[in-house]
């Protein structure tokens, strides 16, 4: 089919173009990033209260890492579960590990010692793998909200829309847009100069914090940070938003509560998810940079880089029965084979 050919020719050209653009960024930066160093910022300079909040960040974290890890494994071994679902379920799972892994393990080393200094490479690589996890975190969103609908308001074509090779091609499209897209901001970030302070005012590097370190004129980065914003999060938003009213109005429809209430309980807290981490982020990146520090920048931070990776294995997992009675059959295995 036309699309078809159309979309594996713009995958193509997007990988050849994300490559170039990587490319050139990095050559960009590199010079800028050999001789900085970054501070990172503490929720607490008070020894018990650093020591709590390592503690909640690590329990998140190994709470995260089990859960994803187990998803991974049941989606991976049990054929029942090799359906577009369960797909973008595992990918998602992999992506929630990396993304979690980016932040929370520097930011227990910040916490627990007095080392709060990050080499300029570092701090590029930290934004450049929170960009690209956020980013691909939407897309991937998105895709299991279109599965969902197409699952739900269009169950005849269902196998033929969502076939095996367009699951892999989204996921491509996902994963190489996001390149691009943290590729170019991350070089665009650390084009400028910074001279000010080299404290970041986060517990992690992050574009927003880094401008406001930056003497260089921020104005153009400002405006490429909102548009792009606006116009991915905001597509994202609303394409999932659409996709949830037709699968409303289908479930509505239904003859029975029961099986209305068993898909209600499915979408709902998926759109909680997803507004959670859409208007978090967004608070962040599309605000105008204040030079100002405040704690709330630092909290809401946590609500877009570390709760949506620890919820989204309870929301999609633990709610499921396929999921959980895959579980229990992995965990009896575990438990024989220990014998």
């Amino acid at each position: 089919m036309r699309w078809r050919k159309s979309l594996e020719n713009g995958i193509t050209e997007l990988g050849l173009c994300a490559f170039s653009m990587l490319k050139e960024n990095y050559l960009k930066m590199l010079n800028s990033t050999m001789e900085n160093e970054f501070l990172l910022t503490r929720f607490s300079d008070v020894w018990e209260y650093r020591i709590l909040h390592a503690m909640i960040f690590l329990l998140m974290y190994l709470a995260t890492l089990m859960g994803n890890l187990l998803i991974v494994t049941v989606t991976t071994f049990n054929k029942n579960l090799h359906t577009p679902m369960y797909f973008f379920l595992r990918n998602l799972s992999v992506l929630d590990m990396c993304y979690i892994s980016v932040t929370v393990p520097k930011a227990c080393v910040t916490f627990l010692t007095d080392n709060r200094t990050i080499s300029g490479d570092g701090c590029a690589t930290q934004i450049f793998m929170v960009l690209f996890c956020a980013f691909v975190e939407v897309m991937f969103l998105t895709s299991m909200a279109h599965d969902r609908y197409v699952a739900i308001c269009q169950p005849l074509h269902y196998p033929m829309i969502m076939n095996p090779r367009v699951c892999v091609q989204m996921t491509l499209f996902s994963v190489l847009s996001g390149v691009a897209y943290s590729g170019f901001h991350t070089g665009n970030t650390f084009r400028l100069h910074f001279c000010q302070s080299h404290v970041v005012n986060q517990f992690f590097c992050d574009v927003p914090s880094l401008l406001k370190l930056s003497c260089s004129d921020t104005f153009s980065n400002e405006i490429s940070i909102f548009i792009s914003a606006l116009v991915t999060v905001g597509g994202c938003f609303v394409f999932i938003i659409r996709s949830y009213v037709y699968i409303f109005s289908t479930v509505l429809k239904f003859p029975t509560r029961g099986e209305q209430g068993k898909a209600f309980s499915t979408c709902v807290p998926h759109i909680l998810v997803v507004s959670v981490f859409l208007s978090s982020a967004a608070a962040v990146y599309m605000k105008p940079t204040s030079s100002s520090r405040t704690i709330q920048d630092m909290i809401t931070s946590v609500f877009y880089s570390i709760v949506p990776p620890f919820l989204n294995p309870i929301i999609y997992s633990l709610r499921n029965k396929q999921i959980m009675e895959a579980m229990k059959k992995v965990l009896k295995r575990m438990l024989y084979s220990g014998k």
